[in-house]
């Protein structure tokens, strides 16, 4: 990979009305010009194996690169024993079918504090990643990278200091920058080009420039309160934000390649495609000077 690559989260309202079965995706975003597609599992992993072969054959062939989103209900955080035995085999559910699938991400949220300290929640999203990565590895999944979410909500674990200080830890773990939800999280704090080039420059100082240049994002516009993410919205909103341009600039003129995923409401493909169009403009733009 050479470039930034794009693609949706999900499905989309057009694709729903035209096309009858999800291994119908990826030759639809291959027409549509993407280069990548996150299927969802936010309420489990559902598909079965045969099935999610099938979709990883359908996206070789039309050159999709797959990741999976794992279920919003692990919770990282947690010290319940009997709890993280649950996630933890979530973990390795949510990567066997991204495997099958072809796929090498799988996206993970962090957790709630449920009356921990901050300090105290972090450092058990520590040592349940820890062992995460060791069961993977005993399952013959290490290839299947984790990508640790940035969050949307005050009140949850992962603002953009505790994903990167989980990842500086672990070389397999991959951050999966939400744009969105930091926007969300600092109230309109990522918004401006000096806003998303600090965030690069944290980036690499924390990760290294090779790391930091190959992360996984999510970009969506998103309304917030005061606690944070309230409902995602799609790029015609004018209210909340964040826009894509300051961001798509610094990607070309910084040489950063990461793979972002756009979860618009029903927009995410076209959204998506915007994106790019964007993004290669610039490329352009930076070519001809």
């Amino acid at each position: 990979m050479d470039r930034a690559l794009f693609g949706p989260a999900g499905a989309s309202t057009e694709f729903s009305e035209k096309c009858r079965s999800s291994l119908e995706m990826p030759g639809y975003l291959e027409r549509m010009g993407l280069d990548c597609f996150e299927y969802q599992c936010g309420r489990g992993v559902n598909i079965g194996d045969e099935k999610a072969a099938a979709l990883g054959r359908k996206a070789q062939e039309h050159n999709i690169l797959m990741s999976l989103h794992s279920p919003y209900f692990i919770n990282m955080s947690s010290a319940d024993p009997e709890r993280m035995a649950k996630n933890l085999n979530y973990i390795l559910s949510s990567a066997h079918t991204c495997d099958l699938m072809g796929g090498d991400r799988v996206v993970v949220h962090c957790g709630g504090l449920s009356g921990m300290t901050r300090r105290q929640a972090l450092d058990n999203t520590i040592m349940n990643i820890s062992m995460a990565l060791g069961q993977l590895e005993e399952a013959g999944l290490s290839h299947v990278s984790l990508c640790l979410e940035t969050m949307g909500k005050m009140n949850v674990l992962g603002d953009l200091e505790e994903v990167l200080e989980v990842c500086s830890l672990f070389g397999e773990i991959v951050p999966c920058i939400d744009f969105g939800h930091l926007n969300c999280r600092s109230r309109g704090g990522m918004s401006t080009e000096e806003h998303f080039s600090a965030l690069l420059d944290r980036m690499e100082e924390l990760l290294g420039a090779e790391r930091a240049r190959a992360f996984h994002g999510h970009f969506s516009k998103i309304e917030y309160s005061k606690g944070g993410e309230v409902r995602h919205l799609t790029f015609e909103d004018e209210t909340y934000g964040p826009e894509f341009e300051p961001l798509g600039r610094l990607l070309a003129g910084r040489g950063f390649m990461p793979r972002i995923i756009c979860e618009s409401a029903g927009t995410q493909d076209r959204d998506a495609l915007f994106m790019k169009e964007t993004y290669i403009k610039y490329i352009k733009d930076q070519e001809e000077e």
